[in-house]
């Protein structure tokens, strides 16, 4: 298979060998780039999610050294080594093919992101494969190097988040209150002056003797007549 693949590659035209060479590399910056994209849109959501967002990076690079460590113990020769003419440069001595490194960490970042932002799954899965894919495109990597890295990395990197994500979301809320304290005491307390009393109205003394209607004055007794005198008086005749 892996020979069809590489005479299949070479019948392709030439600005498909070199997007197949820089895709590689160059899909490894998109996932870098996907990632902190979404530690923005993480940033006001739940302290998991953006422990999660830092958890997958670390998953990562946790799964390329233990893929790294397999390389060493199984030390399988690169495909291109026996004088195959491929479209990529055979890499040197004692750089081991099984697993591939680069199937592993874009597997690996497709399933940590998706721990985070579904919806890019339909994205970020089949950018994996085909870097994935590239790899033996390319001659440097036989296919089952690319599958068995494809799946070390989409299992091994989002569990590995996952088991540090616990440890990650109390030190991110411990940042983000410090953080939101740091704003607060740094912006600068504005006084408003408060409306000034208004003053009191001073009341006018009534003279003596001119109260209100009603009301007698201090210490004067008005003169009380009788109900039966007023109505003689008013009576024709009556005197």
């Amino acid at each position: 298979m892996y020979q069809d693949i590489v005479d299949f590659a070479l019948s392709t035209p030439a600005w498909l060998h070199t997007f197949a060479e820089v895709g590689t590399d160059a899909g490894l910056f998109v996932f870098a780039a996907l990632f902190v994209v979404a530690a923005l849109r993480a940033w006001r959501a739940p302290a998991r999610d953006l422990a999660l967002v830092i958890a997958g990076p670390a998953g990562i690079v946790l799964t390329y050294v233990f893929s790294e460590i397999v390389k060493l113990l199984v030390q399988e020769d690169r495909p291109c080594r026996g004088g195959v003419t491929t479209i990529a440069a055979c890499p040197p001595l004692a750089d081991w093919s099984f697993p591939s490194n680069h199937s592993v960490i874009a597997a690996g970042a497709a399933a940590t992101l998706v721990l985070v932002w579904r919806s890019l799954a339909w994205v970020v899965f089949p950018l994996a494969a085909l870097m994935a894919f590239s790899r033996v495109f390319v001659g440097v990597h036989y296919p089952h190097d690319v599958a068995v890295g494809f799946a070390l990395g989409a299992t091994l990197a989002p569990l590995l988040a996952l088991l540090m994500v616990g440890a990650v979301t109390p030190a991110v809320r411990l940042v983000r209150a410090r953080l939101t304290g740091a704003v607060h005491a740094a912006d600068p307390v504005v006084r408003v002056p408060s409306a000034p009393r208004p003053a009191p109205v001073p009341q006018m003394a009534q003279p003596y003797g001119m109260e209100p209607y009603g009301m007698e004055p201090y210490g004067v007794e008005l003169p009380q007549r009788s109900v039966a005198s007023t109505s003689r008086s008013r009576t024709p005749g009556s005197e």
